[in-house]
């Protein structure tokens, strides 16, 4: 039987790419139904809000959406769709594999999985100004709120994804060196936790800083990491950068009843519309949504037949070192899911 899924296309590049998702996700079988859905900038201009109630409400009943880059403005505007996403249908694990998929790269054979807690920290948003002295912004204050709960559940989401696929080893990434209540008490929480999974994966703590410094310098001691909200966002992007950058990094956000997959990298308006951009990012965040809904044999298809023509040449967008546009890369790929 069919599965109806949600498609958020999404702004800038997130139409191009998003066709030649599902052009490969046809061609290999994908037993999917789509309910086409707008947000971000795109849904602004055209039904005056960045996440409209039809929105919403398709995600609620299909429970399962591939989503597109949204634009998010700096410093002013709506605050960001995905994070306003993630909190509605509560989708507090965010899960990103980074893969090497193109080779001659700084490095080879990476293999890493960055677990992070989506729904805590300093994202959710509790900030204000202070004024003093006639300046009604001489301060800003943000607070990062750390539960228990969210600290165990996300947690134990590492432990039963690193048991789930045979990983060997989870490393909690933190600050609680400096940050000791808040830090303190999700590094507390994996600390107990690790007894409960010490016969099946190993466990390691680590202060971010560090972290990040042995995620360039010697990559392969990390297999599965997790992490706060904002310490994940940041090492997220690093992590990619060790396999090429944005566009070959999926994206999972899984919560108990609900999941979104999406594109990691921006919606680059610079580019929009030329049918240049990389659609890898969000097919292997498709890949992702076809293992969540049952279909790991056509995922395994699909990245089977990306590897394939990104490591023999037949077909590389420009920041691949290549020629070929957006819907030639996924014809492309195509052919190789037969």
């Amino acid at each position: 039987m069919s599965r109806s899924v949600t498609v958020i296309p999404g702004d800038g590049i997130g139409p191009e790419v998003t066709a030649a998702v599902l052009r490969v996700l046809d061609a290999a079988g994908a037993r999917l139904d789509y309910d086409e859905q707008v947000a971000g900038e795109t849904a602004l201009r055209y039904q005056g809000s960045p996440l409209p109630q039809e929105t919403l409400d398709s995600i609620e009943t299909n429970r399962v959406a591939l989503k597109g880059p949204l634009t998010t403005p700096s410093g002013s505007g709506f605050r960001s769709i995905n994070v306003a996403i993630r909190k509605e249908f509560d989708l507090f694990a965010n899960v990103r594999p980074v893969r090497t998929i193109l080779p001659g790269g700084r490095y080879e054979d990476i293999d890493l999985v960055l677990i992070r807690e989506n729904t805590e920290g300093l994202y959710v948003g509790v900030e204000h100004f202070i004024g003093m002295e006639n300046d009604p912004k001489a301060a800003a204050e943000s607070v990062m709120i750390t539960t228990r709960y969210g600290s165990e559940r996300i947690v134990r989401f590492a432990f039963d994804y690193a048991v789930a696929n045979g990983r060997r080893k989870v490393t909690l990434a933190h600050k609680a060196n400096i940050l000791k209540h808040t830090q303190g008490l999700f590094l507390e929480v994996g600390q107990r936790m690790a007894d409960d999974y010490a016969d099946r994966v190993a466990f390691e703590d680590r202060i971010i800083d560090a972290t990040a410094m042995f995620l360039v310098l010697d990559p392969y001691r990390f297999d599965v990491l997790v992490m706060e909200n904002m310490f994940g966002d940041i090492l997220s992007d690093l992590m990619a950068g060790l396999v090429g950058g944005l566009g070959f990094a999926p994206a999972g956000n899984i919560g108990e009843t609900h999941a979104v997959f999406e594109a990691v990298h921006g919606s680059a308006p610079d580019i929009a519309g030329q049918g240049v951009a990389n659609p890898t990012g969000l097919l292997l965040s498709a890949c992702l949504m076809l293992d969540h809904v049952g279909q790991e044999g056509v995922a395994g298809r699909i990245r089977g037949a990306v590897s394939a023509v990104i490591r023999d040449g037949v077909a590389r967008t420009r920041d691949m070192g290549g020629t070929d546009g957006t819907a030639a890369f996924a014809e492309a790929v195509v052919g190789g899911v037969g």
